[in-house]
């Protein structure tokens, strides 16, 4: 089943039902997956998966900022890189189609009886 958030495990579950593979070959999936992508962004490279998008690592420039203990100081914050993830055509197209049902009103509170 599908949730509107999934976590780590409820992802191996589902997997390992969609596949037809045992939880603990879903989880290897998994935490493979993890792993390759991490080492790859980690040397500079992107994986890129056709029609669902692109993992990449970008580096976020240095710059002056403001102190929040003391707001008069300035500091500097210095560059870091960071993971991106830029989304591809049929990851775009599959979620403009989507029609959020509006929520189910309320109903109007009972009144008392005389």
């Amino acid at each position: 089943m599908l949730h509107d958030h999934m976590n780590k495990a409820e992802l191996i579950s589902y997997l390992s039902e969609k596949v037809g593979v045992t939880k603990k070959q879903a989880e290897d999936m998994v935490e493979a997956f993890v792993e390759v992508v991490t080492d790859t962004l980690k040397t500079g490279g992107e994986v890129t998966i056709a029609g669902f998008g692109t993992f990449m690592a970008k580096t976020r420039k240095g710059r002056t900022g403001v102190n929040p203990q003391n707001t008069s100081q300035k500091i500097e914050i210095p560059s870091v890189t960071v993971p991106k993830f830029k989304a591809g055509k049929g990851l775009k197209d599959a979620l403009k189609r989507i029609q959020l049902t509006p929520p189910i009103p309320a109903a109007p509170p009972a009144q008392p009886q005389m």
